[in-house]
């Protein structure tokens, strides 16, 4: 088994036809089947179902293209970064909203000072995205809110984060003590979308206190439901960095519970075959460094 064959079976998975892969190979229709019968020896495993003419991916088949992926993602990485380890190359991370509009800005600045020519792209997006571009190796790593399950992800903890409930300036409720979760399961809430690691981390909490949750309203915007709070329609609970000037502003307000802290665990993720360069393990510490700064300063101090 080598590289060649590695590409090969990518390219027939990829354009699920043994004619078009050879096209795009430049290669014979028979060399590329041969090739495929040779992976499918040497493991002892049918990647494709061939039925009626057509090409079917296997379970085995799905299992070898996600580790393909990372063979020959490995194999490029010691190709271009051989000549020029750490002066240049591209760095792709990703980060969810919380982490992107509070921690991202500092870090990259930090990064940069160091790593003037070394690239870093970065994609904002919801957490169940990001993971799947992880695992489709499309990011070298990511910064996440909550604690991350995929068998196929590693993760590495970095300082926790608060949400907070936050009420029209007007409720009466923000000055009272003793109130649990429960007071307010007849309230209209107003929360992230689904997909959010914020929406994710309220639902979790929600069920845990067997509290039946049906939003009124959701939205992707931070500002559009802080807007909504503010004019009446209903309550939130939003990561507190995103909501401080808000609250020190009067536009709304905030309760503290008696039975919830609404602590949450971050983390930076990466797929278990990655091979991270020391500049990405270096901005990992960046991140890690800066987390206890920004989204857990009381500790911090």
């Amino acid at each position: 088994m080598t590289l060649r064959h590695m590409q090969i079976f990518q390219a027939v998975y990829q354009k699920k036809s043994i004619t078009r892969a050879a096209e795009a190979l430049c290669m014979t229709q028979p060399a590329v089947t041969r090739a495929i019968r040779e992976l499918e020896t040497y493991y002892g495993v049918r990647l494709f179902d061939r039925i009626n003419r057509r090409l079917y991916v296997t379970e085995a088949g799905t299992r070898l293209y996600t580790y393909s992926l990372h063979i020959l993602d490995s194999f490029d990485q010691l190709e271009k970064n051989l000549r020029n380890w750490e002066e240049l190359g591209t760095l792709r991370i990703g980060t969810t909203l919380t982490i992107g509009n509070v921690l991202l800005p500092q870090v990259l600045c930090r990064f940069r000072r160091q790593h003037r020519q070394l690239q870093v792209r970065t994609t904002v997006a919801t957490g169940q995205t990001l993971q799947t571009a992880l695992v489709d190796n499309q990011l070298d790593f990511a910064v996440v809110e909550g604690t991350i399950y995929h068998e196929d992800l590693l993760s590495r903890r970095i300082a926790d984060d608060r949400l907070v409930m936050i009420l029209p300036p007007d409720d009466g409720r923000a000055s009272c003590s003793g109130l649990c979760l429960g007071d307010f399961r007849h309230d209209a809430f107003i929360l992230r979308n689904p997909g959010s690691m914020s929406r994710s981390f309220v639902d979790h909490i929600f069920a845990m206190h067997g509290i039946a949750l049906d939003p009124i309203m959701e939205s992707v915007s931070t500002q559009a439901i802080l807007q909504a709070v503010h004019a009446g329609l209903g309550i939130s609970i939003l990561p507190r960095q995103l909501v401080q000037q808000a609250i020190d502003s009067g536009m709304v307000t905030t309760v503290v519970l008696a039975d919830e802290s609404f602590v949450r665990e971050n983390h930076i993720v990466w797929h278990r075959q990655k091979f991270l360069t020391p500049s990405a393990l270096e901005l990992m510490d960046c991140f890690e460094t800066c987390s206890q700064m920004m989204l857990n300063p009381e500790e911090a101090r």
